[in-house]
């Protein structure tokens, strides 16, 4: 990778600019990350994040997307420029360079977070077939869009698989060495939405599933992200219920792995059948407990991924059983617990010794992308031969969605 670091930065750049800098950036619905990397040697400089302040236009993409279309989309881009400038410059700082020494960011995101930063109207996002309007990476010059960084620094988009598997999950794919793989890999990004890629270099077919934000910490009686103060994993010592809390204080909330342990626990001291019924709201302190309506939360989510995972097996002619790995991408999935997520149903108990979380995918794909003009490029190929499959638009989704709305037993 090395011998494409350089060259590619334009001459004129490069004498005003004698050690330029390089950034990633993952636009998330819920955060936003920055990585800045050393322009000659590679190396990551620093890395910053933030809450998306989008947040105040809508909870989730969609309801975004729907206040772009109505009030126009310059609003949400500037919003998300503004707080990735922030991030560049503290990035930058922390450092002791200037972001001005940035030449090339690569960005990466879902498919509405792209389409809106771009200002690219939303409205066939939002309605089914969901399709994107613009697919293939996309190149511009990063002032065009409100980033203060070199003036003829380059803006670099990865492209899009299709509905809302976005830039980030080709980022995803290129991490993960899918183009490289012989063997079947099945990568699960769990937020809002679920990204599904089942495949290897041979194969790919992807999907989104419409997982909710219970496991992000949203619309669920005392949830939170992972925090000080959170409650991330539950297990059960000598019948009884017991907690760990993340910063080793008092727990103010519960976020998705805990949410997840708590689950698995009812279900096996059958505080909970299979139908997710359970008698009362169960505290860990006067405050903070799991109530009925969290667990249904939790089997909207476990359903859809599930079914998710079902189909992209049916469709690939493939049985849980062949898949050799599990890559879990994302926060969620570094902190959740393999034993939980297959007791719950959320993945297929085969598969519980295959998994292995990988961290933010997205991120470290956006970095090698930035870093090698081959890897970038090597992005469109991924994203044009990865077969998309939309799950509101198969026959046997309704049904396999209600029968995975049941727990394992």
């Amino acid at each position: 990778m090395g011998e494409n670091r350089i060259h590619y930065v334009d001459q004129e750049i490069l004498e005003d600019v004698q050690s330029p800098l390089l950034a990633a950036v993952d636009l998330g619905s819920t955060s936003i990350v920055v990585y800045l990397m050393d322009g000659l040697t590679g190396g990551r400089l620093s890395v910053r994040s933030m809450l998306n302040p989008q947040k105040k236009y809508g909870a989730d993409v969609v309801t975004r997307s729907s206040y772009a279309l109505e009030h126009g989309g310059e609003i949400l881009s500037k919003c998300a420029a503004e707080a990735v400038n922030h991030l560049l410059r503290e990035a930058a700082r922390e450092c002791g360079r200037s972001s001005e020494d940035i030449v090339r960011i690569v960005m990466v995101g879902n498919t509405c977070m792209h389409h809106l930063f771009l200002n690219i109207p939303t409205d066939t996002l939002v309605v089914a077939p969901h399709k994107p309007r613009v697919k293939k990476a996309v190149k511009r010059i990063a002032l065009e869009y409100g980033i203060l960084v070199h003036p003829f620094a380059e803006l670099w988009w990865l492209p899009i698989i299709g509905g809302f598997v976005g830039a980030d999950t080709v980022a995803c794919i290129l991490a993960s060495d899918f183009q490289k793989r012989e063997d079947l890999v099945l990568l699960v990004d769990i937020g809002t939405n679920a990204e599904l890629v089942l495949g290897n270099r041979s194969r790919r077919i992807a999907c989104s599933a419409a997982a909710g934000s219970a496991f992000e910490g949203m619309k669920t009686s005392c949830g939170m992200r992972g925090n000080d103060g959170a409650i991330n994993h539950v297990s059960l010592e000598n019948g009884r219920l017991c907690y760990h809390v993340i910063g080793e204080t008092e727990p103010v909330g519960i976020c998705g792995s805990g949410l997840l342990d708590a689950a698995a626990c009812l279900l096996k001291t059958g505080a909970m059948d299979e139908t997710g019924r359970i008698e009362k709201t169960w505290y860990f302190t006067p405050k903070v407990g799991v109530s009925q309506n969290d667990i249904r939360e939790l089997q909207l989510a476990k359903a859809a991924i599930t079914a998710g995972i079902r189909l992209l097996c049916s469709h690939y002619g493939v049985r849980f059983s062949d898949i050799q790995e599990v890559q879990l991408a994302g926060s969620f999935g570094n902190d959740m617990s393999p034993s939980s997520a297959c007791i719950v149903g959320l993945l297929p108990a085969e598969l519980e010794d295959k998994i292995c979380p990988i961290g933010n995918a997205a991120g470290e794909g956006a970095q090698r992308a930035v870093l090698s003009v081959e890897e970038y490029e090597t992005c469109s190929r991924l994203a044009e031969e990865t077969e998309f499959l939309e799950l509101a638009r198969d026959r046997e989704f309704p049904d396999i969605f209600m029968e995975e709305l049941l727990f394992p037993v």
